[in-house]
């Protein structure tokens, strides 16, 4: 009992240093809409990438990624690594639209584009997915972790459900606290220093596990896990796996996409940037830090292969086993502090999306048109209230979901991310495709989509034998050509023009191109590496052709580097002068 206590203790002391800095940091900077909602427009890059990456870490990938690893290969960092193109595209396609538009959400972008109708439509597939699937499933996967990383039943004296129910609501109360109270600079700001907590974290327990591996030596640990059963590197999937190695250029591509660039919880920081060169620093940084998750969020699970053996109850087990006997004890608080961050961060993030979309995209349009800052920040916080409680009553219920709830919860999101995804890039991609379009797409998309996961198999019988990933490729085909048929048959008289009314400045970053060109390397080495090219190799710790193919990768990557440098700078140079004329202009200069 007394070790327990030490750990709450030291717990709630980590957490208190993370919201006295927050609030420190906050104070007196919510006194408008612009002020909560999108933290004054002031968030840097640093701040934007901290609070993107430890909004889409949680609980179900500290335990989930390294379950997976531990039970298969890591073919499931697909998920992690492919998220660098998403950035990309976000910081080059769609974010110079986002903040030249001004949007404060996504369905007001998409009511500027198409129309009211369909920013409904849109705005209620977020809050039914949000409210029904990923805030209680980010809540159940983190007290799930909490449970069992430390044993809070045997502490307490209380049963294993009568623990998730307290777990749920202390979790989910205190993050209600920062995304209602604080709005999303205290988000943003908490999320950043609970990140570096969770790199730390993040590097110690694979080191001790290289070194427990290696009984003392942490080469021979690095060495056991490339040497014995090399197969566990492999993340070139087989049509066996998990994610065959095909689905990253189908419905991964796209569901990726959807979170990234177009998911309201992950894009308010990019809305919040304080220029658009801050908001691409952001969001590229946030694909490089993504490379990092399957050595921080992975190995730890192979490593746990190599420690335990095929011997644990349940995969999910592989990473509370090492952190019970590898982690010091004098850590233990300060690491349930970063789990509770992390779970915190989604959470909050999720809950404070959610609110800002209520405020603008349902009440304004809605039920107040004329509403005052004071209103909308009220508004939103009742919502988050009314929400919060909600979905503290479905969390815990998701104790009798099926096994797997990794694959579940990405199954089921793929009712609002496809048709979603599409409609943003039709919207922004073409000019005549009607409202019509978007509408009947949504509906078509959802109808289909339950049919081929479960109704099929429900009520005819019928198994379809294809990943899910890829129904959600060829679902993305349908939804556009949808939209592109409706286009057709009735093209909108006038041409849509977008309209700019940006209030931050607009000048990119002169080094977005070539970071791009670094980050897209980076990412198609990741997977060399974890290949039978690489570490997973049957013939030693790398083959024969791993050392020609990185140096080549790395002369490509020099040239392109190179071109795109001086390309771009050029450009670059064109744009600012540009700008810098027609300031000058307006100055009568």
């Amino acid at each position: 009992m007394g070790e327990f206590l030490f750990t709450i203790l030291s717990c709630a002391f980590f957490m208190f240093l993370v919201a006295w800095y927050s609030y420190i940091k906050t104070k007196n900077t919510i006194n408008d809409s612009t002020g909560y909602f999108l933290a004054g427009r002031g968030l840097t890059g640093g701040f934007i990438a901290g609070s993107l990456i430890l909004t889409n870490l949680s609980a179900e990938q500290l335990i989930g990624l390294n379950g997976q690893a531990y039970s298969s290969n890591m073919t499931n960092m697909a998920w992690e690594v492919t998220a660098g193109f998403s950035v990309i595209i976000l910081a080059l396609v769609l974010l110079p639209r986002y903040l030249g538009g001004a949007f404060t959400t996504l369905p007001e972008f998409i009511h500027n584009r198409f129309d009211q109708g369909t920013r409904i439509q849109v705005v209620m597939l977020f809050m039914l997915g949000y409210g029904l699937v990923t805030i209680p499933s980010v809540l159940y996967s983190g007290a799930i972790a909490v449970l069992q990383l430390f044993d809070v039943p045997s502490a307490l004296g209380i049963s294993f459900e009568q623990s998730m129910w307290l777990v749920v609501w202390i979790i989910g109360i205190i993050g209600s606290c920062y995304a209602i109270f604080g709005g999303l600079k205290a988000v943003a700001i908490s999320d950043t220093l609970n990140g570096i907590g969770l790199f730390i974290v993040g590097l110690i327990v694979p080191v001790l596990g290289f070194i427990a591996l290696g009984d003392g030596n942490i080469l021979q640990g690095m060495k056991t896990i490339t040497v014995e059963s090399p197969e566990k590197l492999n993340s070139i999937g087989s049509s066996d796996d998990g994610v065959p190695f095909g689905t990253i250029f189908t419905g991964m591509i796209f569901a990726n996409l959807f979170y990234w660039a177009t998911n309201q919880y992950a894009i308010q920081r990019t809305l919040g940037a304080q220029s658009l060169a801050e908001g691409q620093k952001g969001a590229l940084f946030t694909g490089f830090l993504k490379i990092l998750v399957p050595f921080l969020m992975m190995i730890p699970g192979v490593i746990a292969f190599h420690l335990y053996g095929p011997e644990l109850e349940t995969m999910d087990l592989a990473y509370p086993a090492l952190i019970s006997e590898l982690l010091p004890t004098v850590l233990n608080g300060f690491f349930l502090a970063v789990l509770l961050g992390a779970v915190f961060s989604s959470f909050n993030s999720l809950l404070n999306s959610a609110a800002t979309m209520f405020a603008y995209d349902i009440y304004k349009v809605l039920i107040n048109k004329n509403a005052t800052d004071r209103q909308m920040i009220r508004i939103s916080q009742w919502f988050g209230v009314v929400l919060s409680l909600v979905t503290f009553f479905i969390a815990p219920m998701l104790l009798n979901a099926p096994d797997g709830l990794w694959t579940v919860i990405r199954e089921f999101t793929g009712f609002f991310n496809i048709p979603i995804i599409a409609i943003v890039l039709i919207g922004i991609f073409s000019k005549r495709i009607p409202p019509i379009g978007p509408k009947i797409a949504i509906w078509v998309h959802v109808v289909t989509y339950f049919m081929l996961m479960w109704g099929l198999q429900m009520f005819f019988g019928i198994d379809i034998p294809i990943n899910f990933i890829h129904i959600q490729g060829l679902l993305f085909v349908l939804a556009v050509a949808i939209m592109l048929a409706a286009g057709m048959i009735k093209p909108l008289a006038k041409p849509f023009e977008f309209t700019p009314d940006a209030k931050v400045s607009m000048v990119p970053w002169k080094y977005a191109i070539p970071v791009t060109v670094i980050l897209f390397s980076a990412m198609v080495a990741s997977f060399v590496l974890f290949s039978r090219v690489g570490l997973a190799s049957p013939t030693g710790i790398v083959s024969d052709w791993f050392l020609p193919v990185i140096l080549v990768q790395i002369a490509v990557t020099v040239i392109l580097y190179i071109i795109s440098l001086k390309s771009w700078n050029k450009k670059y140079q064109r744009f600012v002068k540009g700008k810098h004329d027609k300031k000058m202009k307006e100055a009568g200069v």
